[in-house]
Parts: structure tokens; C-alpha cells; sequence
């Protein structure tokens, strides 16, 4: 048997369960110690899904800012650049721009502008142009009104308005246009840049015209609108706010021929524009958006709406206070009566026939003609051609009339070449239709024989008469009245405008005598070589007969009608061109021109003329009549006048 060795036997006293108490063993796992560990599992999960969300969103964001940055800096470079290249520009231009006083009258052509014989202002003619305005000459009126409906912005930008170019592009959008097409946004300067057509000279090699050439000006195209823009900008830089306003005021068409508020305030008001009210500087603020369509010359009711509408702009801008807008709206301004005469109608159209081209319809130069014009005469004539077209014609009659009135020197103080009588450009009967003259002829006749020594109480036989002509079959002329009144004085021949005795005087005095005579007292249409010749076959114009007349009163000289006094330019005192008319040379004897006088009042008093008598004074002249009435014609004259009428039908209708 082996001896205790002291050491621990080889034995696990626990294998088999000792019953020694054993350590209290840790409770043991149930469900709820196994459990939490899935949800250990998805804690981990998630932050790992969340750890890669954060990681490429940060890689997003990272490249997000890569990208930004590049961007940015690509950007301001590039608008660096642009704004380096645009002040570059701006640089430039305002190098190449002129001095201001080179800018302000921008007219291709002169004007003409017409006084009377009192010396006032009653028509213009060609692009008119009063002379040179500031922004400080001007009326304030004038100047607030402009810039409130214009560019109320004006003083405060840079020559270009961003918000008024992205209002203007917003509108036309909405409005089914495309963002250049309508509205453009354009500030003042913007504007005077394209009145100044971008510093572009009119080249007649280039445009076939100067309409083509202001077309070419006014196209919007996105690089038109850039390099107005620059050009607006270079103006800025160039000339103060006031002055690019003066050449805004002196460039801009106002209509009715009006280049520039002073001309346009001298054609609408007979008025500088430093004394123009609010309510005329309102109309014509107004015009500058519309000058044709708005001018008041065409319709003064909506010129004077338009320009209520500016009034209320003003005021919203306290330009006005409340109580001058509403007095203002309460008075419109109205036309002056120069204005309202329509620009001199058929006188003014005559004195620019008349006169040299090249100081009328070609003038190059601005031009002041002092007319014989008498304002007073011409208000009567065209009153008295009214009355007689509303009273005493048929309605829808087209039927036609002209007038002209001349002192017995022949300076014309009236006329009239149509029924319609505020007009200009039109056909004017008085000086351009010819036609036959009648028995308006007559008067030369007997002045023919007068002259020869004939006396008006000579007598002649009125009875059925026929010559042989040659070269066609006997004619035999006939009273008007189809009777014969046997032995009658040249008195009464010429007192009942008889036929017969007419040609019978013709044939005895010569026929070539009777043209020498018509054609020295100024009728210069080719005259009959017939013996019709004494009955007015022939065709003349009305101004001609009146003037013919004119040398009948006048003792027997021959007269050229004139309209012209004289003519210079714009700031000369000195005449170019005085009177090209008046008294000629003596065409028969004082005492047969007396002795025609006398008979032309038996005329008026006894006679065909019994009409024409003027209660208190004495007056002579002839009636006329052509075959079928296709014309008739009245002229006749007191101590002081001679006036021409003439009526019938432009197609020469009975």
C-alpha cells in the first residue's frame, strides 16, 4: 500500500457530483437574456447604414462643393471678364462720341416755315425744327412729363434699368409676343441712342433711302439691344443727365413735321416750349409714344386723353399736386389757330409749287417765307365754299369748287382748291385744273375791241349766224337762251352773255388780236385758233383767269399773281428772293379798260351776274358756262378785290 506522498490525488471529486453544497451557479439565460442580442445586430446594421448614408452624402456634398467652386470661380472670371470687355467698350464709345452741340439737331433735311401778310406763323412745311432746348430752357412742365412717362428712374440709373428691361420682357411673355417684340424697356438714354441710330451716319451707298436707313436704326435684335445698351452706357460716362435729356428734347419727332419740343410747341400752341403749361406739356409728353396716330392736328380728343393720362402720371410721381391735376384734366390744352388751319392747306402747297426747290420741297436749310396770305379773306372763302356745299347742293353730290382771291396787284390772299378744305398734299383745282373757260372769256373780246377804238354803246346784230370754217363744216354758234335779239349794244352783249355778238366782235377786232390780248393779261393755255375761241373753248386755270381779271381792274396792265414776299433763311436778315409777281406791262388803253369796267358792272347789276351784287357796292365780273354746264365760273371784283370761283366735276361730267 503506497504512503500518503502528501499530494492531492488524481481524482475530480466533482466529476461524479459531490453533495459537498455547490457554488451558486449564475441564473441561467432564459429567453429574455437571449433575445436582446438580434436587436444588438440591427443597432449595428443601422449605424453602419447610416455611417455609409453619412459617407456619401458627404461625398455628394464634397463634390457638390468641387463643383460650386470650379463654377464660382469660372463665373466671376468669366463675368470678370465681360465686365473688363464691356467697360472696354463703353471706354471706347464714349471716345468716338461728339461734342453735344453736333447731337442735337439730327434732321436730314430743313424745314419751311410760312408767315402771313401780318407776319404770323400759318404754315410749316419739311422736317421742322424750332431751334436748339435744354433741359433747363425748356418748361419744368415739359421736362417732369417727359421724364414721368418716359424713364421715372431717369435720374438714378446708369443709362440701362434691369428692372424695367425684365418688366418689359415679363409683359410681352404674357401678352403672347416675344420678349424683344413690343415693349422694350428702354430708358431715356437708351432711347436718344437710337434717335442718335448708334452713331451711324445716313451713307446713301448703303441704304437705298433715309427711310430704309431710320428702319435699319430702329430693328431689335439681342445684339442690337446689347450694343445699345453699351452705347447708352458710354453716353452716361460722356454727358451729364440733363444733357443727354436736351438731345432726347431736340431730336425726338413729335408729328405733324415737329423735330424737337420747340418746334413742336411753335406747331401745336403758336408758343415756345419755355412757356408751355402742364396740360401742353402733358400732350405733348404723350406724343413721343405715337407721334402720328397722336398728334393733335390728326385728333385732338384723343391727344387730349393721352395727355390726361400723363397728368395722373405726374401727379403720382408729385410732380403735380392733387388740385393742379384736376384743374389741368378740367382744361385741356388746345391746338393754336395755326394749327388748327391744317399747315396753310392749298395757299401752303402753292407757295412750295412756286418757289425754288432747293428752298422748298429740297431745302437742306430752314427757311422763313412771308406770304400775301390775309388769314381773315381765307376764313371767309373757305366759310362761304362750306355754306354753299350744305345748303345749296345736293347731298352726295361730288361735286367740286375752288376759290382764289388777289388785290389787283395779284397778291393772293385766299384760297381754296377743293371742297374738303383742311387738307394739304392734295389736287388743288384753283392752280392745277384746267378747264374750259366759257363765257368768262368774253370780257377779252370786247377788251380787244375797246382797245381798237370800239365804243361799248356800238351796236352789233344778234341774229342766226354760221361761218365757214376751214378744215371742218360750217358752225353756226346759238344764244343760250335760243333767241335772237336783233340790234343790241356791245353793252348788252356782254350785260346777257349773247353768243352771236361775241363772235361777231371776235371776227371783227381778229381773231389773233383776241389771243394776243387773253395771252398778255396772263392766260398762257393754248387758246382755240377757231372762231369758238370767243366763246371760251379754250381751257385755262382759275388762279390764271383771276389774275386776267386783276389786270382789268387795275386799269389794263397785266398782273402775275404771287403768294411770295419773301424768302430767307433762319437767322438772316437779309432777303435770298423777294416778290416774283404783281403789275406788268400795259396790255390796252386806261380808257377801254374803264370803259370794260363799266360794262362788266352791268353785268352784276342788270345782268347774268345779278347774284354777285353786294348791297352798298359796286361790283363787276363775269359769269361762265360751258357746254352741257360741265363748268361754272364767276369772277368778279370790287375797288379792292378780285375773287375767282370755279365749280363742276373732276371727271368732267355735265
Amino acid at each position: 500500500m503506497a504512503k500518503p506522498t502528501g499530494r492531492k490525488p488524481l481524482v475530480a471529486d466533482k466529476r461524479y457530483g459531490s453533495k459537498s453544497p455547490a457554488k451558486p451557479k449564475p441564473a441561467r439565460k432564459s429567453a429574455t437574456k437571449s433575445k436582446p442580442a438580434a436587436p444588438r445586430r440591427k443597432t449595428r446594421s443601422k449605424a453602419r447604414k447610416k455611417g455609409e448614408r453619412g459617407t456619401i452624402r458627404s461625398a455628394l456634398l464634397a463634390i457638390f462643393n468641387f463643383i460650386f467652386r470650379v463654377l464660382w470661380a469660372l463665373i466671376w472670371r468669366v463675368g470678370l471678364v465681360i465686365c473688363l470687355l464691356v467697360a472696354a467698350a463703353v471706354f471706347y464709345r464714349t471716345s468716338t462720341l461728339p461734342d453735344l452741340a453736333q447731337l442735337l439737331d439730327g434732321r436730314a433735311r430743313g424745314s419751311v416755315t410760312m408767315l402771313d401778310r401780318h407776319g404770323d406763323v400759318f404754315a410749316w412745311r419739311g422736317d421742322q425744327f424750332g431751334g436748339v432746348v435744354t433741359a433747363e430752357s425748356v418748361s419744368p412742365h415739359l421736362k417732369n412729363a417727359v421724364v414721368a412717362t418716359e424713364d421715372k428712374r431717369f435720374y438714378r440709373h446708369f443709362g440701362v434699368s434691369p428692372r424695367g428691361v425684365a418688366s418689359a420682357v415679363r409683359i410681352n411673355i404674357s401678352e403672347g409676343r416675344g420678349p424683344l417684340e413690343g415693349h422694350g424697356g428702354s430708358t431715356i438714354t437708351q432711347q436718344t441712342a437710337k434717335l442718335l441710330c448708334l452713331g451711324v451716319i445716313y451713307d446713301p451707298e448703303v441704304w437705298k433711302s433715309e427711310v430704309d436707313y431710320v428702319q435699319d436704326c430702329r430693328r431689335t435684335t439681342m445684339w442690337r439691344k446689347v450694343t445699345e445698351a453699351i452705347y447708352a452706357m458710354a453716353m452716361e460716362v460722356k454727358y451729364t443727365k440733363n444733357e443727354i435729356l436736351s438731345i432726347y428734347l431736340n431730336r425726338a419727332y413729335m408729328g405733324g413735321g415737329a423735330y424737337g419740343a420747340e418746334a413742336a410747341a411753335q406747331r401745336y400752341f403758336g408758343k415756345p416750349s419755355s412757356h408751355l403749361s402742364p396740360a401742353e406739356s402733358a400732350m405733348l409728353a404723350g406724343l413721343l409714344t405715337a407721334p402720328s396716330a397722336l398728334a393733335p392736328t390728326n385728333n385732338l380728343k384723343r391727344s387730349q386723353d393721352r395727355a390726361a393720362t400723363i397728368l395722373r402720371l405726374m401727379n403720382d410721381q408729385r410732380y403735380l399736386s392733387d388740385e393742379d391735376t384736376a384743374y389741368w384734366q378740367a382744361h385741356p390744352a388746345t391746338l393754336s389757330d395755326a394749327a388748327q388751319a391744317q399747315a396753310g392747306g392749298y395757299f401752303a402747297d402753292w407757295i412750295m409749287d412756286v418757289a425754288p426747290d432747293y428752298f422748298s420741297s429740297n431745302t437742306t436749310e430752314d427757311v422763313i417765307i412771308r406770304t400775301t396770305l390775309d388769314p381773315r379773306i381765307q376764313t371767309a372763302a373757305e366759310n362761304a365754299l362750306s355754306y354753299v356745299f350744305e345748303e345749296m347742293v345736293r347731298e352726295g353730290s361730288k361735286a367740286q369748287a375752288s376759290i382764289v382771291v388777289m388785290d389787283a396787284e395779284g397778291a393772293v390772299r385766299a384760297m381754296v382748291g377743293g371742297r374738303d378744305t383742311q387738307v394739304s398734299g392734295v389736287f388743288n383745282r384753283a392752280t392745277h385744273a384746267r378747264r374750259q373757260t366759257g363765257s368768262a372769256f368774253k370780257p377779252f373780246v370786247y377788251a380787244t375791241a375797246l382797245d381798237l377804238g370800239y365804243s361799248p354803246l356800238d351796236t352789233v346784230i344778234d341774229e342766226p349766224f354760221c361761218m365757214n370754217v376751214p378744215g371742218s363744216r360750217e358752225w353756226c354758234p346759238k344764244n343760250y337762251t335760243n333767241k335772237y335779239y336783233g340790234n343790241v349794244t356791245l353793252i348788252r352783249a356782254l350785260r346777257d352773255s349773247l353768243n352771236v355778238p361775241a363772235v361777231k366782235v371776235s371776227e371783227w377786232a381778229g381773231r389773233e388780236n383776241v389771243r394776243t390780248v387773253a395771252n398778255h393779261f396772263g392766260i398762257f393755255s393754248d387758246l382755240a385758233l377757231g372762231p369758238a375761241l370767243a366763246l371760251g373753248a379754250s381751257e385755262s386755270t382759275l388762279i390764271e383767269m383771276t389774275g386776267a381779271y386783276a389786270g382789268i381792274l387795275n386799269g389794263g396792265s397785266s398782273v402775275t399773281p404771287f403768294g411770295l414776299v419773301e424768302l430767307r433763311l433762319q437767322g438772316d436778315n437779309a432777303p435770298l428772293i423777294g416778290a416774283a409777281g404783281g403789275i406788268g406791262e400795259r396790255v390796252i388803253r386806261p380808257e377801254a379798260a374803264e370803259q370794260l369796267i363799266w360794262m362788266m358792272e352791268k353785268v352784276v347789276s342788270e345782268g347774268t351776274g345779278a347774284r354777285a351784287a353786294l348791297p352798298g357796292w359796286q361790283v363787276a365780273g363775269k359769269t361762265g358756262t360751258t357746254q352741257e354746264a360741265r363748268d361754272a365760273w364767276f369772277i368778279g371784283f370790287t375797288a379792292d378785290y378780285v375773287a375767282g370761283v370755279w365749280m363742276g366735276y373732276d371727271d368732267n361730267s355735265p
